[in-house]
C-alpha cells in the first residue's frame, strides 16, 4: 500500500502548475502528497501529537517555545530574488540537497520532497495553507512560514 496519493486529490495541485512561480515537471514529479494516514503520522511524530492545525497551537507547543530567530519571508517572496531568505538557508546549512523534507500544512496535508526541490520552489509551496511547518527528516532544525510574513527558525 502506497504512502502517497495524487496531489490532485488535495485540490492543491494548481500551486505547482502556475506559470509563476514556475515549477519544472521534474520537480513536480518529486513533490509527493502523503496519504492522510501517513501525513497524520508525520504530523504527530514531528509537529504535534495534540493539535491538528497550526492555528490551534497554544503558547506551550515547541513551535512557540523553541524559536531561535524570527525573520521576514514576505519581502523576499514578493521580490524577483529566487532564493529563500539567507537566514533560513544558513540555519539549515548542513542539510544536504537530498535531505528528505516534509512541508506540513496540517495533519491531513503533508508534502514530501527533498531540500533542493523545496529550495528551488519555496515560493510555490507558500501558496498552500498558512503557517506551514518545514521539517527535515532526522534534523533538529525546522522552519515555520507564518501567515503574517514572518519565518520562525526553530529547533525541535
Amino acid at each position: 500500500m502506497s504512502q502517497y496519493r495524487p496531489l490532485s486529490a488535495s485540490g492543491k495541485d494548481w500551486v505547482f502548475l502556475r506559470e509563476e512561480p514556475f515549477v519544472s515537471a521534474d520537480d513536480r514529479a518529486s513533490i509527493q502528497l502523503l496519504t492522510e494516514t501517513a501525513g497524520a503520522n508525520i504530523w504527530r511524530d514531528y509537529v504535534s501529537d495534540t493539535y491538528l492545525y497550526p492555528d490551534l497551537f497554544d503558547k506551550e507547543v515547541w513551535l512557540k517555545t523553541n524559536v531561535q530567530a524570527d525573520v521576514d519571508w514576505e519581502k523576499r517572496w514578493e521580490s524577483d530574488v529566487p532564493e529563500m531568505p539567507e537566514e533560513a538557508l544558513e540555519f539549515c546549512g548542513q542539510w544536504g540537497d537530498d535531505t528528505r523534507i516534509y512541508f506540513c500544512c496540517h495533519s491531513d496535508l503533508v508534502l514530501e520532497t527533498t531540500w533542493s526541490v523545496f529550495c528551488r520552489n519555496w515560493k510555490a509551496f507558500l501558496f498552500l495553507d498558512s503557517d506551514g511547518v518545514l521539517i527535515g527528516r532526522k534534523k533538529k532544525q525546522a522552519l515555520q512560514f507564518k501567515e503574517n510574513g514572518r519565518l520562525s527558525l526553530l529547533v525541535r
